[in-house]
């Protein structure tokens, strides 16, 4: 913003110094007078009958004492200039590291040499900051390019549909209209995720008190015909999770997580198991699934958007668009919560959520995430050796088995 010119702090503080000892000589020169000079007798006989008198002594005294105060207040601007010069350094190189951010250049670092102090307390603060600062303008931009190439794709798949049937006017319309719909639709549920994964990353969300077992049984609910038809175990436990925060979101976050543990799992006879309780001032939710084995580099950059993995990739109708645990991760954070992933040791992976616990009590059944509806279960209906639904009393122990499950056996 514009400001009107001033004095610099180095200038201010040279002046401080001067000024400082200016006054300090001046008060030097008063005790003088006041202790010493003002009990001289001003007569011929001067201090006990010998010479010199007061007025001999205070011409003898104050020409030095000029001299000596001229001496101080040059001494005071120069050195002063010179050590405001010193303690300043580091904020001018704090503030070259400033302008260069400003003008693009985030790679630049104070990196300030040299013992722990306020100053370099500042530069390890500010280059923190630049870290965090280059690390999200890298992650956008890689977000931009992801997103622009997804949202490409479909739109050249069909402009190549649409040239081939306008080359051969004869062909099949009715299979060109099927791939058009399963590209629009692809393309429509990209849009969807990249709206819902900017709305969660604003943060401000409203809030409400939500149990989060009742969110997992809804989430199971609606993904049990898919772990049917690929012949997962889906199982979800565990005892009451209340947590404030918004019931659409959190139903979405569940969602994905349960799909995620559905899609990426072993070929046949798969398990998926979703945990929730409340652990100390958290309410905490697990997905844990079967799977190949995952690096354990891997892992932190599956919360990326359009991070599918090396081994993660499905060719089938439930592909993904790469977005699944990227807006997961981003509803954790606007919910000030922590998300947690870990490699299993036999493969799949082990997803960990932890929310701040409600202030007040759950209201079932809020936005789609109620209470169980009867028959809403489907355990045992596309297999009937399969476990039934149950509900009992929630135990005591946190993450423990005591809310009603929801079991797909193949």
């Amino acid at each position: 913003m514009p400001r009107r010119a001033g004095l610099s702090a180095r200038l201010r503080l040279t002046l401080s110094y001067a000024g400082f000892l200016a006054v300090a000589g001046a008060l030097l020169l008063a005790v003088v007078w006041v202790f010493l000079l003002r009990y001289v007798p001003d007569n011929s006989r001067g201090l006990l009958g010998i010479a010199p008198n007061r007025y001999l002594l205070v011409r003898t005294f104050a020409p030095a004492a000029a001299v000596a105060m001229f001496f101080l207040l040059v001494f005071g601007l120069v050195g002063g200039w010179f050590l405001a010069g010193r303690m300043l350094a580091p904020l001018t190189r704090i503030t070259d590291a400033a302008r260069r951010a400003g003008d693009g250049s985030l790679s630049h670092r104070v990196r300030m040499e040299g013992r722990q102090d306020e100053f370099r307390e500042l530069a390890d603060a500010f280059d923190t900051m630049l870290d965090q600062v280059e690390s999200h303008v890298a992650e956008q931009r890689r977000f931009a390019a992801n997103a622009s190439h997804e949202l490409r794709t479909p739109l050249a798949i069909s402009r190549t549909l649409l040239d081939v049937a306008g080359r051969d006017p004869t062909g099949d319309h009715g299979e060109l209209l099927a791939r058009l719909r399963t590209v629009n639709t692809r393309a429509i549920d990209l849009t969807e995720a990249l709206l819902l994964l900017s709305r969660s990353e604003r943060g401000n969300v409203a809030r409400e008190s939500v149990d989060l077992s009742l969110v997992a049984e809804e989430a199971a609910e609606t993904l049990l015909p898919l772990a049917e038809r690929r012949g997962i175990t889906l199982d979800v436990t565990g005892a009451p999770a209340p947590a404030d925060g918004s019931a659409e979101l959190l139903l979405r976050m569940m969602t994905n997580l349960v799909q995620n543990a559905v899609v990426h799992n072993v070929p046949a006879d798969g398990t998926v198991t979703v945990r929730t309780g409340v652990l100390g001032d958290s309410s905490v939710v697990t997905v844990e699934n079967t799977g190949p084995p995952l690096p354990r580099e891997l892992v932190p950059t599956l919360v990326e958007p359009f991070q599918r993995g090396a081994e993660r990739v499905r060719t089938d109708e439930h592909a993904g668009v790469g977005l699944g645990l990227a807006i997961v991760h981003s509803i954790v954070r606007a919910h000030d919560g922590t998300l947690d992933l870990a490699p299993r040791p036999t493969g799949g992976l082990l997803v960990t959520v932890r929310l701040p616990g409600s202030t007040g009590a759950a209201r079932p059944g809020a936005a789609g995430t109620g209470t169980a509806r009867p028959g809403a279960a489907r355990s045992g209906a596309a297999h009937p050796g399969s476990a039934p639904a149950s509900r009992a009393p929630a135990g005591p122990a946190p993450l423990t088995p005591g809310r009603g499950s929801r079991r797909a056996a193949p």
